[in-house]
């Protein structure tokens, strides 16, 4: 037999004394035995570098015997969603739904993978509940894109909302040994779902955990940041989605030998998102894509999907749950905690970020990437505030854990220290913000700016800068590099001739960095139209004592902002050329320590491609449909003097004053 904590018992075919395979896999486990014919190693096939040796008695976990049922749920409109439902026979106490809405497809849930995807919730018994949403894979109706909330006074509207309230109470009225109370999980796509259910909630529903879930897809989420249209992420994400109500796998083709082709000059070749669209296949435009192509302003056809404005009340606990390196939906979770804080009249509002890419927390992994945490924070956010949350809420109990569910607010994973942090609000009261000054020669200073200074640089469209290493595959491709792209090592674009650069000396004590970091950027341009992307390093020292991150410059913070939009996301207005103007918006938050004998470093670019379209740099009124020659070189200036003070927020946590200690 093999099991681990995800992986349920297992019966292993022998294929010799020694020699044993996973039925219907190609892995084989290879015994090696002593004298008395005892084992005491194992090897795995596939895996030449790890070597298994006996420590013990074997080590069996608990995996309840989950009894898998479907169902087709009724909704207001007569509307009937596909269901999973896994119930624990082997347990007679009455349980609480633990409820995941999807758009991916839930045919393929059962005991193993419920066991391996939340190993702790699993383990903790709960009556689990996958469901279809509207017009995806088995469930009726129409699928709509992150679908509007609707008017919940109208008894016959109906949304992600009224969806999940009307599938909770279906649930209690129709499966056996319920407890009465519900919870809703989720990530994603599936996180805007969890959120949803805890907006006007079925009385039942008593917690809600929204993990990277899309709150605003134009501000600031999966398909715009700032008016900055997500080029790639909006062509695969919709492609696979909305092709049919299946999943569609996306490919950008080969070339004349046959190797697949580089999406840096996939996208560059075809020039604008129109043609994209044109030369994608489809014979008409998805409807995800002819949003982007009609409405590329912010107008309230965006403003109908979002959800941030609804949130005017925390009316179930809620545990939202975000990552600093998630490369489709930071933004989201930060924003949904600060938009119901507020309304925290009884302290269930709680959030955990760590140093997670989209969703990673699901992984028990001590890395990402290059990065070592040193402890697997997966695995501890898990056991520690996942599963003692639902437990909480809806079984009165404490869970996997002798303790109980004690988050006072919000837990922090603080990189560089490395260390998990309690705080009572986020950000932490003595966070301070301080103006980290741009100024001549490339320095970075504390001091206001006292000699007028000027850095430019040309942008080319035709010579975009990337925003990973090349070649760029499909976002969901195998071999694809999209997950970890935040924590690239950046010095693979810092010597380009596009790129502004500032630093500080090395730093003679750890800066602690705990909050909300803003740029307020003043520049020019030649043209009437450009882009700002404003990217906070953290640059290791060459003698890091871990050979991999000598000399690495990792991003902590990076964001971009389309200048078309510095009147009004809704106003999209040509800049003056020569005109200086602010470009002052958020690089989110972080809980970084940058440690003695690093260097803190700014870099500013205009292009970051093709994960953003080129902005043609002259203004048009839709940059989807720009022409060719519309794309023309500029000239960039950013500007540091009394009057237009270029500089960095940075939320310090340090108490001495910053030019003794840095």
């Amino acid at each position: 037999m093999v099991e681990s904590e995800r992986l349920v018992p297992t019966a292993l075919k022998s294929i010799s004394e020694t020699e044993f395979v996973v039925p219907e896999a190609k892995v084989t486990f290879r015994f090696t035995l002593d004298a008395l014919g005892h084992a005491t190693i194992v090897t795995v096939s596939g895996d030449k570098t790890t070597v298994y040796l006996r420590t013990g008695e074997p080590v069996h976990h608990v995996f309840h015997d989950y009894q898998r049922t479907e169902v087709m749920i009724p909704m207001r409109d007569g509307v009937k969603l596909h269901a999973v439902i896994l119930k624990p026979a082997d347990i007679t106490a009455a349980l609480p739904f633990l409820i995941q809405r999807s758009p991916y497809g839930v045919d393929n849930t059962d005991r193993a993978s419920f066991s391996e995807g939340r190993p702790e919730l699993a383990r903790d018994g709960y009556i689990y509940v996958a469901e279809d949403i509207r017009g995806r894979y088995k469930s009726e109706g129409q699928f709509v894109m992150m679908r509007p909330t609707a008017d919940h006074k109208d008894p016959k509207a109906v949304d992600e909302s009224t969806d999940a309230y009307d599938t909770v109470d279906w649930l209690l009225k129709n499966v056996t040994g319920n407890n009465g109370r519900a919870g809703f999980v989720g990530t994603s796509y599936p996180g805007f779902l969890a959120m949803a259910a805890g907006i006007d909630p079925h009385p039942a529903t008593r917690a809600v955990s929204p993990q990277a879930p899309m709150i605003d897809v134009w501000l600031g989420d999966d398909f715009f940041h700032n008016g900055a249209f997500r080029q790639t992420y909006g062509f695969d994400y919709v492609l696979g989605l909305e092709s049919s109500n299946e999943r569609t796998d996306v490919s950008y083709g080969t070339d004349k030998h046959g190797k697949p082709i580089d999406g840096f000059d996939y996208f560059l070749d075809r020039g604008n998102f129109d043609q994209d669209v044109k030369r994608s296949g489809a014979k008409t435009p998805l409807p995800t894509w002819k949003l982007f192509l009609d409405h590329p302003a912010y107008d309230s056809t965006w403003s109908s999907h979002a959800v941030e404005n609804r949130l005017t009340s925390v009316a179930v606990p809620t545990l939202t749950v975000g990552g600093y390196y998630d490369q489709e939906d930071m933004w989201g979770p930060q924003q949904e905690y600060s938009k119901l804080e507020p309304h925290d009249a009884h302290h269930e509002n709680f959030l955990v970020l760590g140093p997670w890419s989209h969703g990673y927390w699901r992984s028990s992994s001590r890395h990402l990437g290059n990065l070592n945490f040193e402890e697997p924070i997966g695995k501890e956010f898990r056991a520690q505030a996942e599963a003692k949350f639902f437990a909480h809420y809806l079984k009165d109990e404490p869970g996997s854990n002798a303790a109980g569910f004690d988050l006072e607010d919000t837990a922090s994973f603080q990189t560089g220290s490395n260390n998990w942090k309690l705080y009572a609000q986020f950000p932490p009261e003595g966070s301070q913000p301080t103006a980290l000054h741009l100024e001549g020669g490339g320095m970075l200073t504390w001091n206001d700016p006292k000699t007028p200074s000027t850095a430019s640089y040309t942008s080319d469209p035709s010579n975009p800068v990337p925003y990973r290493h090349r070649p760029i595959q499909p976002t969901y491709s195998d071999g694809s590099t999209w997950s970890t792209w935040l924590i690239e090592d950046q010095r693979f674009v810092t010597n380009r001739k596009d790129i502004a650069l500032w630093k500080l000396p090395p730093l003679k004590k750890d800066m602690v960095a705990t909050g909300e970091v803003v740029a307020d950027i003043f520049a020019s341009t030649s043209g009437t139209d450009t882009d700002l992307v404003v990217k906070l390093i953290d640059e290791y020292p060459d003698d890091d004592p871990d050979p991999t991150m000598r000399g690495y410059q990792l991003m902590t913070n990076e964001e971009i902002f389309r200048g078309r939009y510095l009147d009004g996301f809704d106003k999209p207005r040509a800049l003056r050329a020569g005109s200086v103007r602010e470009f002052k918006f958020s690089l989110h938050d972080v809980d970084h320590v940058f440690k003695a004998g690093h260097t803190v470093a700014v870099e500013i670019q205009s292009t970051w491609f093709p994960l953003y379209d080129r902005n043609p740099q002259t203004f048009v009124p839709n940059i989807m449909i720009a022409k060719p020659g519309d794309y023309k070189p500029a000239t960039i200036t950013i500007y540091s003097d009394l009057e237009h003070d270029s500089n960095l927020q940075i939320p310090l946590m340090n108490t001495c004053d910053v030019i003794e200690c840095f």
